[in-house]
């Protein structure tokens, strides 16, 4: 199954209808990490949404969604860029995990946990600024902080249901669309019942039927009895910034002294990407090799 997102409009074009599920792309994302299981739903939750969210904006650029907390999970953060490509991380503190491994216990056990919406534009936009919102981290999952962060900051009717386990994450988005001036009252009344009736419809999924059913079966299960206007998929694929030239260069910034202390109490230079997890190895001779044609001031960070 191809991971991808799927767009539709009520045939009356008042309500917004996405799906998204991933395998691949899912599972890359945890080739470097070992999360506890509880850990992984919430970071394949967010990972979802991230697209969801991605899809209804028309904005070239990044979408990063950010929880910030006192508990256990100390930041969870997921990259979606205009392209689909995403990139997501967890960092945990060093204690046990609660009892209880909902949201609110595992990010904001003493209530000052953030929700944070950042909109950066690609580098080159003359002007470059980057917009963020920030929230309470409201709600018993994450499905309910976003639509409440919808409500709030976009003014926009929104549903969201999400799930995720280790192999798979999925999510479904419903949002109600602005009628434009002018509308006649049948026109009101007809957006008012599309939206009643899609939400009856979707609030019969179960977490279960989102993990073990494909993204095809679940939506005909669904609106089978609905005229949806489709729109092209889109495919989601991982992709983090992290390169062995990137690592290489931070290492060049350390300097020849350390790199060589380095080497000699430990026989090698292990680096693994803060981000992705991904491991970079230097052994003697790549060492050696950064500093032979260097020049000064040159170096880059490995984000």
């Amino acid at each position: 199954m191809s991971d991808q997102l799927k767009k539709f409009l009520s045939e009356d074009r008042s309500v917004r209808l996405e799906s998204v599920h991933m395998q691949q792309t899912w599972q890359t994302a945890q080739a470097h990490h070992t999360y506890p299981p509880s850990v992984t739903a919430l970071l394949g939750e967010l990972v979802a949404a991230s697209t969801l969210l991605a899809a209804t904006l028309k904005f070239d650029g990044s979408l990063l969604l950010q929880l910030q907390g006192d508990g256990a999970i100390a930041l969870m953060v997921v990259e979606c860029r205009a392209d689909m490509s995403i990139r997501a991380t967890v960092k945990l503190r060093e204690r046990p995990l609660p009892i209880q491994r909902d949201l609110q216990s595992l990010l904001n056990p003493g209530g000052t946990a953030k929700f944070i919406v950042v909109l950066d534009p690609p580098k080159n936009t003359l002007g470059r600024q980057a917009y963020q919102g920030i929230v309470p981290l409201e709600g018993e999952t994450i499905a309910q902080a976003l639509e409440q962060y919808m409500l709030r900051s976009e003014q926009l009717e929104t549903r969201i249901w999400l799930a995720a386990n280790n192999e798979h994450c999925t999510g479904l988005l419903l949002q109600r669309l602005p009628l434009q001036g002018g509308n006649q009252q049948a026109e009101i009344l007809s957006a008012d019942e599309s939206w009643q009736r899609f939400q009856r419809l979707a609030e019969t999924l179960s977490t279960k039927e989102m993990l073990e059913v494909t993204q095809e079966t679940l939506l005909h299960r669904l609106f089978w009895e609905e005229t949806l206007l489709t729109f092209d998929a889109r495919p989601i694929t991982w992709q983090c910034s992290c390169t062995r030239e990137r690592v290489a260069d931070m290492l060049k910034m350390l300097g020849r002294a350390e790199v060589e202390d380095i080497l000699e109490t430990q026989g090698k230079i292990e680096v693994a990407c803060e981000f992705c997890g991904q491991p970079y190895l230097f052994d003697g001779v790549d060492s050696a090799m950064l500093f032979k044609s260097i020049s000064p001031g040159a170096g880059k960070s490995v984000h």
